[in-house]
């Protein structure tokens, strides 16, 4: 076993404690299941959802993660476009938020659980068996 930082565990989607537990029980290359989280750290039994409702803060993030999207493709598209018809900026805003949206969902989800649930990291998880307490 080895330590990973927390950049490096927030981009693999690992657990906040162990930083080897994935968050999600599949990959995103499996659409219809993409959203699929693990209740506990697979590795060192973290309750993900430190309490009821926890994760409808991701939907901050998400929004931010919405409108960089939106920023940076009606700039791409006035830039490539020349300043395209509206029904464009429409058309490539709704594409992108569509492909991304599995990413942005999974994302909004670990940035929260890294970022605000107050977990500390613990190099070496005492028990492997999930005790459902955080």
């Amino acid at each position: 076993m080895y330590n990973i930082s927390k950049p490096k565990a927030i981009i693999q989607g690992k657990c906040p404690r162990c930083r080897e537990g994935d968050v999600f029980e599949h990959s995103l290359l499996k659409v219809k299941k993409f959203n699929v989280m693990h209740k506990h750290c697979p590795k060192c039994g973290l309750r993900y959802e430190r309490e009821p409702g926890f994760f409808f803060g991701a939907m901050y993030i998400s929004y931010a993660f919405s409108v960089a999207l939106f920023i940076a493709c009606g700039l791409a598209t006035y830039v490539i476009g020349n300043n395209p018809e509206a029904w464009v900026y429409v058309a490539v805003v709704l594409v992108a938020v569509f492909l991304t949206f599995p990413i942005s969902y999974r994302y909004s989800r670990i940035l929260m659980i890294h970022l605000f649930s107050g977990v500390k990291y613990k190099s070496k998880s005492v028990s492997n068996v999930p005790s459902g307490n955080g």
